[in-house]
């Protein structure tokens, strides 16, 4: 990709640090142990398997993977969340290589046996040729037969719970959304309003791309993935319109 580029929404740190307390409350790190069994069963992984997790945030899921004596990379943007994850790690005893880099960048050819792409953190580039970049990237860090697992939301969860908007409350912080749709359900536009205790409010929109499931697939594809399944959940079920999230579970040939 060029080196020189306009900065994009997503590189603000502020945004993530503002609404990570609504973004990973409690519930979200309840998950993570699930999660990394999860992929442990996928994977197969040991204390010799190298775990890239692409867009790792505060840790939530390196960390566990980490406990499961695998050497972690973890790659995010944002220096605060990989602050803290960098804390977690060393509250639970286990060391983590944590890099600052765009995932429009990032690649480290034929390196780990597995990564991830978890928590839909895909989707905010602004173009698809972006998108498939990212997928290329990831590839081609990993080494022949390795897995890629991604956790996204697809159009046909979008459509299934599309709500113009609600308000709640969580960790202290009233949250208003306001949800529209760009184009064709080509995206969803997410409109953020927090509103913390001393009334002061901050606002925030943005658009997260869609693709429907056959859609993902295809672009995995295209990125040099030689297998793709998609599942529902990570307890593996049917892709249908039970299905609360899109899993797609990949191969590198």
């Amino acid at each position: 990709m060029d080196s020189i580029r306009n900065k994009d929404w997503f590189e603000n740190d502020t945004f993530w640090e503002q609404y990570a307390p609504v973004m990973f409350d409690p519930a979200r790190w309840a998950e993570a142990p699930g999660v990394a069994a999860a992929i442990n069963k996928i994977a197969g992984l040991n204390s010799k398997s190298k775990v890239l997790d692409a867009g790792c945030g505060p840790g939530r899921v390196a960390v566990e993977i980490a406990l499961l004596g695998c050497q972690v990379t973890g790659v995010d943007l944002v220096q605060s969340y990989l602050d803290a994850a960098d804390e977690s790690a060393r509250d639970e005893g286990v060391k983590i290589d944590f890099v600052k880099a765009d995932l429009r960048d990032f690649v480290r050819p034929d390196t780990f046996d597995t990564a991830l792409s978890l928590y839909t953190s895909f989707g905010y580039c602004k173009s698809r040729e972006e998108d498939l970049h990212i997928l290329k990237n990831i590839n081609a860090s990993l080494k022949k037969d390795g897995w890629f697992i991604m956790e996204c939301l697809s159009k046909e969860i979008a459509v299934k719970n599309f709500i113009s908007g609600e308000w709640f409350e969580r960790n202290g912080l009233t949250v208003l959304t306001d949800y529209s749709v760009e184009g064709a359900w080509e995206g969803l536009v997410n409109k953020w309003t927090i509103i913390k205790p001393d009334g002061t409010r901050i606002d925030h929109t943005f658009v997260q791309r869609l693709y429907a499931a056959t859609e993902f697939r295809e672009l995995l594809f295209s990125a040099g993935f030689s297998s793709v399944e998609i599942y529902g959940d990570f307890e593996f079920s049917p892709f249908n319109e039970n299905a609360v999230s899109c899993v797609l579970i990949c191969r590198k040939g």
